[in-house]
């Protein structure tokens, strides 16, 4: 059985990113002081709430004219994708998060963060489908011949 996240993913993300981020906020707060770093996290967690009410009505509206169009609405998923990720990174307390949430919900740098979950979905999909073809057990890849017939 295949996992679906590697060890090391969860490992940052369960050990590594608490201890980054506790260390950020009291660098911070011995900086500016424990109530301003208090309010700040606070006042970022009301903008980052903002941000992602107003930045997933236009995603939301966006794809509802993709369909309207007729079109694959592929850019307008990623962009969804994108918001709801970055709106959870923004409400979750901390300064590292928020800069990576801020990161995937701006309009101005959703651009990239588009190009590189497709870069990421891309290189997954390429490697899943490696090895694949008759007598492997499993389903045949794109330049594989499969004999058969046709039946109406």
């Amino acid at each position: 059985m295949r996992r679906l996240i590697p060890w090391w993913v969860l490992a940052l993300v369960f050990v590594v990113l608490p201890i980054v981020e506790i260390f950020v906020l009291i660098q911070i707060g011995q900086v500016i002081g424990a109530w301003w770093t208090v309010l700040l996290l606070v006042a970022d967690a009301f903008l980052g709430s903002y941000l992602v009410k107003r930045e997933g009505s236009r995603t939301w509206a966006a794809l509802q004219q993709a369909i309207r169009d007729g079109r694959m609405p592929h850019r307008e998923l990623a962009d969804g994708a994108l918001v709801l990720v970055g709106g959870t990174l923004l409400v979750t307390p901390g300064f590292v998060t928020d800069i990576f949430g801020f990161f995937l919900i701006l309009p101005p740098t959703r651009p990239v963060s588009r190009r590189l979950l497709g870069g990421l979905v891309a290189r997954k999909l390429l490697r899943s489908g490696s090895g694949r073809g008759p007598g492997t057990g499993q389903r045949p890849g794109p330049d594989s011949v499969v004999q058969g017939e046709v039946v109406d």
